[in-house]
């Protein structure tokens, strides 16, 4: 049987592997198996973290709407509840957004739900 050479498709996707670990640190940017190994794992978080990330906004979202909605003696979940009864359709992210930045509007929403 005769020897297969296959440099330049083994090179091409270890060089591929060794970009992508660029910047980790020892031997996981410099060796190729160690760097495929955090790749492999960099890859896994990134993808937990992303869906991760979308839970973390919400509840940092959560935690502004009710530390804003308290300053008028109604916590978050009685504001959410009577923003509903009124079909008042705000999301949360625009709800934090207007508690942080543009507190007199949010202050027109809370005259509005009492």
């Amino acid at each position: 049987m005769t020897r297969i050479k296959r440099g330049f498709v083994a090179r091409k996707r270890r060089k591929k592997v060794l970009n992508l670990t660029k910047g980790f640190r020892g031997s996981s940017s410099v060796l190729f198996r160690p760097a495929n190994q955090r790749k492999m794992k960099a890859l896994r978080f990134s993808y937990r973290d992303r869906r991760q990330r979308k839970r973390d906004l919400r509840s940092l979202w959560i935690t502004r709407i009710n530390s804003a909605s308290r300053l008028y003696n109604l916590n978050y979940s009685q504001f959410v509840y009577k923003l509903k009864q009124l079909n008042i359709h705000i999301n949360r992210k625009w709800l934090a957004q207007l508690a942080i930045r543009d507190y007199k509007v949010f202050d027109e929403l809370i005259k509005t739900v009492f």
